[in-house]
């Protein structure tokens, strides 16, 4: 260790974790996980109707992508912290700030307000999900955590899935506002349940905080790589000097933070985990897991609504098999974990599924039943990666450096994320040039064949990203429990 910890000492090794700890452990971290995930994809099903409020409906993606390009920007801090100052203590940092962006987010009165609100909760929701993983990771012994990890999966592909169904109902009920003040109420009793834990080990040496010059290079080189991604083709062409001039700056800010990062002892990125063998193929995998997951979830009911005529509901609804097989899957991979010890063969296969479910997403006639069944098979594929991917992070990053650990796996996942919704929405909306897109999004008719053509093209692109985290996912080390 680099460091000596300080504060409470966490369950030994070889202990095991009884029902009444695993049950407030549980409903301790339950809702800021759900929170992270939840806020993610929520907006959904809502997005057609927030654009009809505040117009521009091609500008929507900057709901999801705001909220998670400051995550992405945040959870390697988190992370740092986290392992600095204690995690249970970043956690509650993080619900105040996550409520406060809530807070703006219902009050928002134009677009843009909404997308800087978001930008705000994501610079909480940054920290919920890194911190919950690794309190896991403190307080739980490695042979308990595949059980345990089991079942938070289950709650994030739940929420995440279960995000944009909720969203329709509640917006077709009360009006999408209510989709942040709703927050207000989990936070505060998130933050009541966090605050009974055990405060942790600090590793006050562990370092990576006082790298600022590295936080702003990375914050900005994921910004310009995220405005050139999402305006490209649409704010821009993509052979303008515009669109060289923002991928160029976006690539050298990447370079010199990379090397930037390599040379120093305490960089603000976790280098010393990737070095790590397996490291770096895990965290390749869970972005293009990432990618798919959002993409998905995100665009999936803007498909159906628009291109077929479903209302908010039945666009929710139809992703209900999604939700399931997500859910079946997660559980499934952690109840194989947990008696076989392996994590490291389930996420292949997983991905495998996915890749064939999406790329015939992309290429059959849009059936409801069809695309039901095919969501089932993704869900029962994407479902496998999460439990297994957590476990091996957790066991090959060690203890001082589960928080870490814990920020590679998330930052992954928002990267991840952030370039899937970006992607899936440029290629998308590429092809939709000249087409009238407010007119279909008040039902006045448009060219709606042109829509399902252009996301028939999206799906066999993140198809193609699910197949290449699969052969990175077989690269993965044979890691033993």
């Amino acid at each position: 260790m680099s460091g000596r910890p300080a504060g409470g000492a966490p369950v030994g090794d070889g202990q095991t974790v009884s029902l009444r700890a695993f049950l407030q452990l549980f409903t301790a971290l339950l809702l800021p996980m759900f929170l992270a995930a939840v806020d993610q994809t929520l907006l959904a099903t809502s997005t057609p109707a927030i654009a009809a409020d505040l117009g521009g409906l091609r500008d929507t993606t900057w709901i999801a992508l705001g909220y998670l390009l400051a995550v992405t920007i945040t959870v390697p801090t988190y992370g740092r912290l986290g392992d600095r100052y204690g995690r249970r203590d970043l956690l509650l940092v993080a619900l105040g700030v996550f409520a406060a962006g809530s807070i703006a987010c219902a009050l928002s009165q134009s677009m843009l307000q909404l997308v800087l609100a978001r930008v705000l909760q994501g610079l909480g929701g940054g920290g919920l999900m890194v911190m919950a993983q690794a309190l896991i990771g403190e307080l739980v012994p490695p042979r308990e955590r595949p059980r345990f990890q089991a079942y938070f999966a289950s709650v994030f592909t739940l929420s995440s899935v279960g995000g944009p169904v909720l969203g329709g109902l509640i917006v077709s009920e009360f009006g999408w506002r209510w989709l942040f003040a709703a927050n207000l109420p989990l936070v505060a009793f998130a933050a009541w349940r966090v605050a009974l834990l055990p405060r942790g080990l600090r590793y006050p040496d562990s370092g990576g905080v006082d790298d600022r010059t590295g936080m702003v290079l990375f914050a900005f080189a994921a910004a310009g790589g995220l405005l050139w991604l999402t305006f490209g083709g649409h704010r821009f062409s993509w052979l303008s000097g515009t669109s060289a001039a923002l991928a160029g700056a976006s690539g050298l800010l990447c370079l010199w933070l990379y090397r930037r990062e390599r040379r120093l002892a305490r960089p603000f990125l976790p280098m010393e985990i990737l070095r790590i063998r397996g490291v770096l193929d895990m965290a390749v995998t869970i972005a293009c897991f990432a990618s798919c997951l959002f993409a998905t979830i995100f665009f999936l009911p803007i498909y159906l609504q628009l291109g077929h005529g479903s209302t908010v509901n039945e666009s929710g609804l139809l992703l209900l098999p999604l939700t399931l097989g997500l859910v079946a899957g997660s559980t499934i991979t952690g109840r194989i974990v947990y008696h076989t010890r392996r994590p490291s063969a389930t996420p292949p296969i997983g991905l495998g599924i996915a890749a064939v479910s999406l790329g015939l997403l992309g290429v059959t006639p849009p059936d409801p039943w069809l695309i039901s069944a095919l969501g089932l098979a993704c869900g029962l594929g994407l479902g496998g990666i999460m439990p297994s991917a957590q476990v091996i992070i957790q066991q090959l990053s060690g203890r001082e450096k589960l928080g870490a650990g814990a920020a590679t796996l998330g930052l992954a996942r928002v990267i991840g994320a952030s370039l899937g919704t970006a992607g899936f929405g440029a290629i998308s909306f590429a092809l939709l040039q000249g087409t009238d897109i407010d007119a279909m999004l008040h039902g006045a008719g448009g060219d709606r064949e042109k829509l399902v053509e252009g996301f028939h093209i999206g799906f066999l692109a993140i198809s193609a990203l699910a197949l290449a985290g699969a052969v990175h996912a077989r690269r993965l080390p044979d890691v033993r429990l």
